[in-house]
C-alpha cells in the first residue's frame, strides 16, 4: 500500500502533463492514470507493473487527437480519439488471448532505440510551443517547426521562467532528496506557488489547467466516421502495439528487480481491458511505466495491491481533490513533459551506435526521422524491414559455410577412423553432403550451389544430424537435390533426420523418394551401406567405372 501511495505521487504531475499534452484535457489524463492502472493491476500478469498514460502512448494518441479533431470538429473528433483508445485495449486482449505476448518484443533493438528516440524528439518539439508561453499550433511537428521563429520572437518571459524551473527542479534535484519527494512534485508544487506568489500578483498573465469537473467521468460510448474506419482501426492497432511493446518491455524491467517470471499474455489481456475502460471514460491509452513501476518496488510492494491502492487514491483525487490542481500553470506542465521527452530519447546508444554496426546506426538514425517527420507506422514498418533483412543475410552467410559436400575426411568434421577408411575405399565415388545448424530460406542457395557436384558421383549421403530446424525453403532445396540425383540413377541415403526434421520430411514427401532401408540414423553405417552397394554393383556387372546407374528403384536388374 505504500508502494502504491508513492507511485501515485509520481503519478499525479504525469497525468496532468500528458492529459494536457496530449489536447484532450488534463482530467483525461487522470482518468487514464485510474483506469489503466486498476485493471491492468486486477487482471494483469506482472505483479508490480504499475500502468499510467506513458511519454510514447501519449504522443501518438496526440496525433490521432490532432488528425480527428481537424476531420470531424472538436466533440465528435474526440469521441471518435476515445474509440480509438478502445479498439487499442480490444487489440490487446487479441494479442493476449492469441498468446503473442512472447513475440511482441521480438523487435530489432536498433528498431526499438529509434522509435523511441523518435517519439522523445516528437514529445521535446511538441512542448516548445508552450514551454515558450504559447498555445500548441496546429500540424503537429512540422506545424510546431513552422511556427518556432514566431515563438521565439514573440517569447512570454514569465511562462518559459516558470517552465525552465521546472526542468532545472528535476535535472538537478539530489538524489537524497528524490528518495523522499519526486522531482516532478516539487517542480509542480513550487511553479504553482511561484506563479501565485511572484507573477499573478504582479500582474503578469499565466495561463493555467483551470477547473477539473470532479466526480465520475461521463461514458464516451463508441463513435465511428464510416470514411474513417479503416484509419482508425489501423491507428487502434499501432497504439495496441505500442501499448504491448511498451508495457513487456517494463514488464522485463520488473522481473529483473523483483526475480519473478512475468506472464506476458495475461499482461497484455490486462492492458487491454484497462484501455478499453480508458476509452469508455474518455481517458488517455496507457501502458506499463518504468519510472512508476521502479519507485513502486523500490518502496517494497512485490503484489498488485499497490497498483490498485495506486489507482484509487488517484481516483480520490479526481472526486474529491480536483479543484486543488486548477491554478498549475500550463508552463510547469510543459516542462515536466519536456523533461520526459528527453528521457525517452536512448542517449546510451545515440553515443555508441555508429561504433558497434554502421549499419545498425543508419537503420536507428532513419526510423528516428521516419517517425519524427513521416508516420510512426511507416518507421517501424521499414526499420523492421531492413533489419531483418540484413540480418537474415548475416545468419545465411553464416549457416552456407556449414553446408559442405565431402568426399575424403574433412577436418571440420569429427571422423571415425572406419568413416575415415570408408570414404577412402570409395575412390571418391560417394558425396556426403554435411549440413549442420538452422537451415533458414537464405541457405536454400548454399544447398542448390553444392547441388551441382551431385552428377560427378554414383552415390549421395545427405547428413541432417546436426540440423535443428529445416525451414520450408530449404527443405525444397533439399528435395530438388534428391530428385535430381534419383533422376540420374544415383542412390540416395538419408542420415540422422528425428523429430521434427523427419516430419518435415514426411510432409513434403521427401522420404518417398528413396527406399525405407535408406533412411539411415548413424552416418557411419551408411557409408558402410554405401560402399556395399558399390562393390555388390561392381561384382554382378564387372565394371570399376564412374556414373554407374546404381539407384535401386531404377535399376531393376541389380535389384532383383
Amino acid at each position: 500500500m505504500f508502494g502504491g501511495l508513492t507511485a501515485a505521487v509520481v503519478s499525479l504531475p504525469m497525468a496532468l502533463a500528458f492529459g494536457v499534452a496530449s489536447g484532450a484535457g488534463p482530467v483525461a489524463g487522470l482518468y487514464g492514470a485510474v483506469c489503466v492502472g486498476f485493471f491492468a493491476a486486477l487482471f494483469g500478469g506482472t505483479p508490480t507493473l504499475i500502468s499510467e498514460p506513458t511519454g510514447p502512448m501519449t504522443v501518438v494518441f496526440t496525433a490521432i487527437v490532432t488528425k480527428m479533431i481537424a476531420d470531424n470538429g472538436e466533440e465528435t473528433g474526440l469521441a471518435m480519439a476515445f474509440t480509438v483508445v478502445m479498439l487499442a485495449g480490444a487489440f490487446q486482449i487479441l494479442f493476449g488471448f492469441l498468446r503473442l505476448g512472447k513475440y511482441i518484443t521480438l523487435m530489432p533493438y536498433t528498431v526499438i532505440s529509434g522509435f523511441m528516440s523518435g517519439i522523445g524528439m516528437i514529445m521535446i518539439i511538441l512542448q516548445l510551443g508552450p514551454f515558450l508561453g504559447h498555445k500548441s499550433p496546429s500540424g503537429g511537428v512540422i506545424g510546431m517547426l513552422k511556427s518556432l521563429p514566431e515563438f521565439l520572437t514573440n517569447i512570454n518571459l514569465p511562462e518559459t521562467i516558470l517552465a525552465s524551473m521546472t526542468v532545472a527542479i528535476i535535472f538537478f534535484m539530489p538524489s537524497k532528496f528524490k528518495r523522499i519527494v519526486p522531482p516532478q512534485l516539487l517542480a509542480l508544487i513550487l511553479g504553482t506557488v511561484v506563479s501565485l506568489v511572484i507573477f499573478i500578483p504582479a500582474g503578469v498573465e499565466i495561463r493555467i489547467i483551470g477547473e477539473i469537473p470532479m466526480g465520475l467521468p461521463e461514458l464516451q460510448l463508441p463513435v465511428f466516421s464510416p470514411g474513417q474506419i479503416q484509419l482508425m482501426v489501423i491507428d487502434g492497432l499501432v497504439l495496441g502495439m505500442l501499448g504491448c511493446i511498451d508495457s513487456l518491455l517494463t514488464s522485463v524491467v520488473a522481473d529483473s528487480l523483483t526475480r519473478y517470471n512475468h506472464d506476458s499474455d495475461k499482461e497484455l489481456i490486462g492492458q487491454g481491458i484497462g484501455n478499453i475502460v480508458s476509452g469508455l471514460c474518455g481517458g488517455l491509452p496507457g501502458a506499463g511505466a518504468t519510472m512508476g513501476t521502479v519507485v513502486n518496488i523500490q518502496t517494497g510492494a512485490r503484489t498488485a495491491v499497490s497498483g490498485i491502492t495506486r489507482a484509487l487514491i488517484l481516483l480520490t483525487v479526481v472526486l474529491y481533490a480536483a479543484a486543488l490542481t486548477k491554478n498549475i500553470p500550463m508552463a510547469v506542465l510543459a516542462g515536466i513533459a519536456l523533461k520526459v521527452g528527453i528521457d525517452i530519447i536512448d542517449w546510451s546508444f545515440l553515443k555508441r551506435a555508429h561504433k558497434v554496426s554502421l549499419k545498425g546506426a543508419l537503420i536507428m538514425y532513419g526510423v528516428i526521422l521516419l517517425t519524427v517527420f513521416v508516420d510512426l507506422i511507416v518507421a517501424v514498418g521499414v526499420g523492421v524491414f531492413i533489419a531483418n533483412i540484413l540480418t537474415i543475410q548475416n545468419l545465411s552467410d553464416v549457416q552456407s559455410q556449414d553446408v559442405k559436400a565431402i568426399t575424403d575426411a574433412d577436418d571440420k568434421i569429427i571422423w571415425s577412423d572406419e568413416e575415415k577408411r570408408l570414404l577412402e575405399e570409395a575412390n571418391n565415388r560417394i558425396l556426403l553432403f554435411y549440413l549442420s545448424g538452422p537451415m533458414i530460406f537464405g541457405v536454400s542457395k548454399a544447398i542448390a550451389r553444392e547441388q551441382s557436384v551431385v552428377e560427378n558421383y554414383d552415390i549421395l549421403i545427405l547428413d541432417l544430424t546436426d540440423v535443428p530446424l529445416l525451414g520450408v525453403t530449404s527443405s525444397l532445396a533439399i528435395e530438388n537435390a534428391i530428385k535430381d540425383a534419383v533422376d540420374k540413377g544415383r542412390a540416395v541415403f538419408i542420415v540422422g533426420a528425428a523429430g521434427k526434421i523427419l516430419k518435415r520430411l514426411q510432409k513434403f514427401g521427401i522420404l518417398e523418394l528413396i527406399p525405407p532401408q535408406n533412411l539411415i540414423t548413424q552416418r557411419v553405417e551408411a557409408l558402410r551401406q554405401a560402399v556395399a552397394l558399390l562393390n555388390q554393383y561392381e561384382t554382378a556387372n564387372g565394371s570399376t567405372g564412374k556414373n554407374i546407374p546404381i539407384n535401386l528403384n531404377a535399376d531393376t536388374a541389380f535389384r532383383n
